[in-house]
């Protein structure tokens, strides 16, 4: 599929189904959805046979400039809208993103035969999973997947994941995301380079009011190319903007001259990103599961890599929250990488800096020196920044949205997210009615819809886009009707990973699934007080009656006899511990 959106995307001006809007007046036609068998019966010959949108003739190509006609460029003002609901009837809905959510929106309007047209920023779906391919989720299979994207699956014959099974983000992209954007209901209507830089109302900015929800939207991409919709669901994440390393919000001073010794959240130190960490000093900068994350993976890289320096700053006086244990913390993701980190410390293998807020950056041939606000510094080869994630409302300029001021949400949402509150698993089910926004039609959902708080989940997603789908078909009763089938501590809970986790390390071994916990959870308690990891594994095994070699074997999880452990190698089968994102 090309890249280039311009040369398969209808223009404003355009209709999706019969060309110009001269052409479908003078056809005396409306190819819309609801509209369809009405224009065949009337004699209409641009519309085709009936049929889901699917299956509706393709988009009129623009010419071979590569730039279809826009309004205000000589092209025509779309034909007046036919509003139905109080949505413009005969134009797509626009979905921007082909992460898990946008095709789930997308499987969704399909399903309730409403017209919709995905643009994604990336030249692949699943752009931004992509990033972090390397990391697994604390979701098993059952939570990943939606219900309308496995319905479309499975007629096609898809080989489901177990659904049990701890994905990768690559495996998400190549098990599940890949094979639903090929489905031929999907990828007719799929769109990649297509990033866009601005909505709007046709002919109408922000301040007009009269006849404001009979206006179609315009959706601007970044090649100039106009696309009218009907609707528009945002799924766009806050990936691609990252939180900045100072402390008050604002970038460093000198930070984005040191963009190139600074990496985002999640890199792949065992893999791709190697080569950077290696043998080298790494300062990482959050408290958060990502910053665990690469903690743990950057722990790992400095057992076989020597000279491999860690150092973990956290704004705050302590690191107590990052580890879990207060009452306070209500985030299990948070707490589920807790003893492993806590590990980490106690044993020296990370030196832990607290109270480390971030005012200026420095780079010189030492290297990259961060300064705290009272004076400290720290100097190392490469800076890890995993401060969170922040949404983009640039695009949305000149549309009426309501946010709110702390998390850049919804109003109404926000109290229902507030990270202070609630964990991954104890966020209300909510839909059309708490994402609406005072610019009707428009939603923003999954990351986006949750602004700056870091507890999302993909299934919660899902949700949202079943219930604004069905508003958008008119079926309001569907719509209001919002659930969530999550385990009461949330799909973010440790103990789904350690419970995979030890079923594969005690088949391996032939043993029942609670020894490796039993062994793990003995020797991070001994760890503290034990000499070096080896002795701890030995001193567990002998607690819980296993033998030496098999002990060090389950710790190192390798195949050779009396390898020394890691304490990595233990954290994944602890019964309060994991690893991988909240999604």
């Amino acid at each position: 599929m090309s890249g280039d959106a311009s040369s398969t995307i209808p223009a404003a001006g355009q209709h999706p189904c019969c060309g110009t809007a001269e052409e479908a007046a003078a056809a005396d036609a409306c190819c819309a959805p609801h509209a369809k068998e009405q224009a065949v019966t009337g004699g209409a010959g641009c519309c085709g046979a009936d049929g889901p949108p699917d299956q509706q003739a393709p988009p009129r190509q623009a010419g071979r400039s590569g730039r279809a006609d826009t309004t205000g460029a000589g092209g025509p003002l779309p034909a007046p809208a036919v509003v139905t609901g109080g949505r413009p009837e005969g134009l797509p809905v626009v979905v921007i993103g082909a992460g898990p959510v946008g095709l789930a929106a997308a499987a969704h309007l399909h399903e309730r035969a409403v017209a919709f047209l995905v643009l994604e920023a990336g030249d692949q779906v699943g752009a931004s999973v992509r990033q972090w391919a390397h990391v697994g989720l604390f979701s098993p299979w059952r939570y990943d997947i939606d219900a309308a994207a496995r319905r479309l699956l499975d007629a096609a014959g898809w080989a489901a994941p177990d659904d049990e099974g701890l994905p990768t983000g690559a495996e998400l992209v190549d098990a599940y995301l890949q094979p639903l954007a090929t489905l031929p209901a999907i990828a007719a209507h799929l769109r990649l380079g297509a990033r866009v830089t601005a909505i709007s109302r046709v002919g109408a900015d922000r301040v007009r009011t009269p006849g404001r929800a009979d206006l179609p939207f315009v959706v601007r991409l970044a090649d100039g190319t106009e696309v009218t919709a009907s609707a528009i669901i945002d799924a766009s994440g806050t990936w691609r903007t990252p939180n900045p390393l100072g402390a008050n919000g604002l970038p460093s001073h000198g930070e984005p001259e040191a963009a190139d010794s600074i990496d985002h959240a999640l890199p792949d130190v065992l893999g791709a990103a190697r080569e950077q960490h290696a043998g080298k000093h790494t300062i990482v900068v959050g408290a958060g599961h990502s910053a665990a994350n690469t903690l743990l993976d950057l722990a790992r890289l400095a057992e076989t890599e020597p000279g491999t320096r860690i150092t973990w700053a956290v704004r705050g006086g302590s690191a107590q929250r990052a580890f879990g244990g207060e009452d306070a913390d209500q985030l299990p993701a948070r707490g589920a990488l807790g003893s492993g980190l806590h590990a980490l410390v106690d044993t020296g293998r990370l030196t832990l800096v607290t109270g480390f807020g971030v005012h200026t950056v420095r780079r010189g041939t030492g290297g990259i020196t961060l300064v705290a606000a009272d004076g400290r510094t720290l100097t190392a080869d490469r800076v890890v920044s995993a401060t969170g994630f922040r949404p983009d409302h640039g695009i949305t300029g000149e549309l009426r949205l309501d946010l709110d001021p702390i998390l850049g949400c919804t109003r109404t949402l926000a109290e229902l997210i507030d990270p202070n509150q609630h964990s991954c698993g104890t966020v209300a089910p909510h839909g059309h009615r708490e994402l609406g926004q005072p610019e009707p039609n428009y939603y923003a959902v999954g990351m986006k819809s949750y602004g700056r708080a870091p507890t999302f989940l993909m299934a919660t997603g899902y949700e949202q886009v079943r219930s604004i789908a069905a508003a958008l078909a008119g079926d309001f009763d569907a719509a209001d009707d919002v659930r969530l089938d999550l385990p009461e501590t949330g799909v973010c809970s440790s103990s789904l990973v350690a419970e995979n986790a030890a079923r594969e390390v005690a088949a391996r071994f032939g043993l029942s699934p609670d020894v490796p916990v039993a062994l793990a959870d003995a020797t991070m308690s001994l760890l503290p007080t034990a000499s070096g990891p080896g002795d701890a594994v030995r001193a567990a095994a002998d607690r819980i009656g296993l033998d030496h070699e098999t002990a060090l074997q389950i710790a190192a999880l390798a195949d050779r006899p009396g390898a020394l452990p890691s304490v990595t190698g233990l954290i994944s089968l602890t019964s309060s511990t994991g690893g991988g994102c909240c999604s």
